[in-house]
């Protein structure tokens, strides 16, 4: 028997059926979210009358019935939900309620089939089958053009990541490593190639419920209410996540319908590449809209479809590289992906065993074989995607286009040597020099920050006649036999002699966490300066200077307190030293506030010393200072260096300036890396074993101790910690003198998902070291 409210909604529709299309018959309301309704007429024929909800427009309705008709027209000999068009010919059909209440809607002939989840298991003919229809669908469908097409909803695979805050949702930890996988995944391989992918309007839920099955062939398609412009590659990538859910071997079965849709369809590589990223990712908003939905109102199941089964394939895919699973996905086509991947990690491994030092270490317990480079991405020999968040080389983005087109472009012209005039050098030099502050004018180029380290050294000391210098304990300026003699993080170490020689002083690091001061205060920061000029007076001789890093890396992510380098700086000058600042781990704008990190200690240094970002991963760097002391360095020896500053290194250098300037790098920095620390220091307060959060920008340290009062270095777990992020597709880096300081120093061009990515894989990384000890 039925109840007042279907009785009233029965009544509705007969009224909307009879003045709307001038028939009507048995009325049935259909299960499912939406409100549709079977409609039996006496003389046997079906009809669905689907209502529209409020984010219906008409233009939807249009874009519907469009696809039907030029799908009816391609002549594919299965059936499809053609729109009847009401007694004035609208495929829309509107009626008021006596409640004045607008119904609109549109109604379609009923198509019989058997759904393909209910037609299993799929035979090798069905398959292709499928792959067949899906192709010819694609090709008919490109042709139809509309406005309303450029939409978006919450299915939509090009927005698939508006969905991946809600991993918290799903309450299974070893689930939601799974989707931070998936979406990792989809954000490094499938993300970017969105914009070079073929567009047309597609299907968009080509779903196991929404494909009919006759005799072991498709016998229609059901649903284009969701028809929408996106990549074409994306319907495949939907139906392929669907109708190989209970197959044996569903990257088989998905070959074989990519197979069957490659020969009348072609894909390109981009869209082959994108293809597993987005199976996974489609099954990944399907778990997480169904968690959602159970979440709002856990007692209305009617409405859900069982996710049991996209869990199952997202485990299996999950055990799968990315390059094993395209090859896979492709081996029935002419396309041969990751063809070029060279000699396996064990092969290469062996390889480097006989060829090179032993000296040159390898990072992770698991070390890596590094394929290629985009953005804020490295990815491996398996086609897997890392979150780079420790090179702080390719500062503006790993192959930045810009800067790689610079440097093709000027090595096609013209490299050649500072002996010859051209205008990159002078342009190049003027651009750098107008980023300092006033007074630091006079430019040499070089090749590697160890060699710019060499010349600071040498030019201090020509100007001054002294040899003896300051350094900072734990600090590194390079490989070559004098910086590693006034580098303590190499001479102290493994393999170092473990004592400076006598004209190396050493001065304490102004570490306000671990050091012999404890604080942030500019009081403090004026101690650690006081403390230079009592090492200074027992030198009891002139000095050539003092180098630092502006902010100690090595040393472990130091951010000496405020008045540290001006106090400092002044003790050293009025000993008739030149003060040098190493720039070269956080110079170019990675303390976001600042576009070199002296700047953060309102000081200006004589001599400034550039490397790493300076050229985005091309091996060039730079001494910067006054006029007046390159003068006196000028002294008759004529300072050479076959490669510093040719033309192909300039134009580079130049590339990277522009484009930190025109993508806003900096200020990037300084907002994504407020967000990073906050999220860090909420990670403190949860986990006893964070000590100490600091950083500036996105140069970041997290420190490690067993012990918040003793500060006992967890040295072992921050090892750990290290390789669990790296399985987890996250490369962070270690320093600190006790190796246990998690160091962040990421491309500036990561962003907000990333950073929180990063936060929740940290935090669940934490728990399960935690849980494990």
């Amino acid at each position: 028997m039925q109840d007042k409210a279907d009785l009233h909604a029965t009544e509705t529709i007969t009224e909307l059926m009879e003045i709307e299309y001038d028939f009507s018959g048995k009325i049935e309301k259909l299960a499912g979210r939406n409100e549709n309704y079977l409609i039996k007429k006496d003389d046997g024929t079906w009809f669905v009358l689907k209502l529209a909800g409020r984010d219906t427009t008409a233009g939807m309705i249009e874009i519907e019935h469009l696809a039907v008709e030029r799908l009816i027209d391609a002549d594919l000999n299965i059936q499809l939900p053609k729109i009847i068009l009401t007694q004035t010919g609208s495929v829309q059909a509107c009626f008021m309620t006596k409640q004045r209440h607008e119904i609109r809607g549109r109604l379609l002939e009923f198509v019989q089939g058997k759904a393909w989840c209910n037609s299993l298991p799929a035979g090798n003919d069905q398959l292709k089958n499928l792959g067949n229809i899906l192709a010819k669908m694609a090709e008919a469908m490109s042709f139809i053009v509309h406005p309303d097409a450029e939409r978006t909803h919450q299915w939509d695979l090009v927005r698939a990541d508006q969905h991946r805050f809600k991993i918290s949702l799903i309450d299974n930890p070893e689930q939601r490593q799974i989707l931070e996988w998936v979406f990792h995944l989809y954000s490094a391989i499938a993300k970017p190639l969105f914009e070079s992918l073929p567009t047309s309007l597609i299907h968009g839920d080509i779903n196991d419920g929404n494909v009919l099955v006759s005799d072991g062939k498709i016998s229609g398609i059901l649903d284009f209410g969701d028809c929408f412009l996106n990549p074409t590659v994306c319907d495949l990538a939907i139906a392929l996540a669907y109708q190989t859910l209970d197959e044996e071997n569903s990257l088989e079965s998905a070959a074989t319908i990519i197979g069957a849709y490659h020969k009348i369809h072609p894909l390109s590589m981009d869209e082959m590449t994108v293809i597993f990223p987005l199976m996974c990712a489609r099954l990944a908003v399907w778990v997480i809209i169904s968690a959602e939905r159970k979440k709002i109102a856990p007692d209305k199941q009617s409405g859900f479809v069982p996710e049991e089964r996209a869990w199952k394939n997202l485990e299996t895919f999950s055990m799968t590289g990315p390059a094993q699973a395209t090859i896979i996905l492709a081996s029935k086509t002419d396309l041969e992906p990751f063809s070029d991947r060279g000699a396996s990690v064990n092969a290469l491994l062996k390889s480097r065993q006989r060829t090179i030092s032993p000296s040159a270490s390898l990072a992770y317990e698991t070390p890596i074989k590094i394929m290629y480079g985009k953005a804020q991405y490295l990815y491996d020999y398996n086609g897997r995607p890392f979150l780079d968040l420790h090179n702080n080389v390719c500062h503006v983005g790993h192959c930045h286009p810009e800067v790689v087109q610079a440097g093709q472009k000027q090595m096609a012209k013209l490299n050649t040597n500072t002996h010859y005039l051209y205008d990159g050098l002078t342009e190049y030099a003027q651009k750098l020099c107008d980023t300092l502050p006033d007074g630091l004018d006079t430019c040499f180029f070089v090749n590697s920050g160890s060699e710019a380290n060499e010349l600071a050294l040498r030019i201090a000391r020509t100007y001054t006649g002294q040899k003896d210098i300051l350094v900072v304990d734990n600090a590194c300026h390079g490989h070559t036999t004098s910086m590693i003699d006034i580098s303590p993080y190499k001479f102290m170490g493994k393999g170092g002699k473990g004592e400076p020689e006598p004209w190396v002083h050493i001065v304490p690091v102004a570490d306000g966490y671990r050091g012999q001061f404890k604080g942030h205060g500019k009081e403090i920061g004026t101690a650690y300066g006081d403390e230079v000029k009592h090492i200074i007076d027992t030198i009891k001789a002139p000095i050539a200077g003092f180098i630092t890093e502006s902010l100690p890396s090595c040393g472990g992510q130091v951010i000496p307190p405020q008045g540290y380098l001006e106090t400092t700086f002044g003790h050293v000058k009025n000993s008739g030293g030149l003060c040098i600042v190493d720039e070269v781990q956080v110079g170019f704008g990675r303390v976001g506030s600042h576009f070199w990190a002296f700047e953060l200690q309102n000081v200006v240094p004589d001599i400034v010393v550039m490397g790493k970002a300076i050229g985005n991963g091309h091996p060039m760097s730079a001494v910067i200072t006054r006029r007046k002391i390159a003068q006196v360095f000028s002294n008759g020896m004529e300072f050479f260096a076959t490669f510093g500053g040719n033309p192909v290194s300039c134009a580079i250098g130049m590339a990277v300036l522009d484009v930190i300037k025109k993508e806003g790098l900096q200020k990037h920095a300084n907002k994504i890396g407020l967000r990073l620390l906050e999220g860090l220091k909420d990670l403190k307060k949860k986990h006893e074993i964070i000590g100490d959060v600091r950083g500036a920008g996105l140069f970041i340290g997290v420190e490690l101790v067993m012990d918040t009062e003793t500060l006992t270095p967890a040295t072992r777990k921050t090892i750990e910690m290290v390789n669990r992020l790296k399985n987890r597709g996250i490369l962070t880096g270690m320093d600190g003198p006790f190796n246990n300081v998690i160091k962040i120093t990421p491309p500036l061009v990561i962003n907000k998902a990333d950073v929180d990515m990063f936060i929740r894989v940290f935090d669940d990384a934490l728990s399960n070291m935690e849980d494990a000890s």
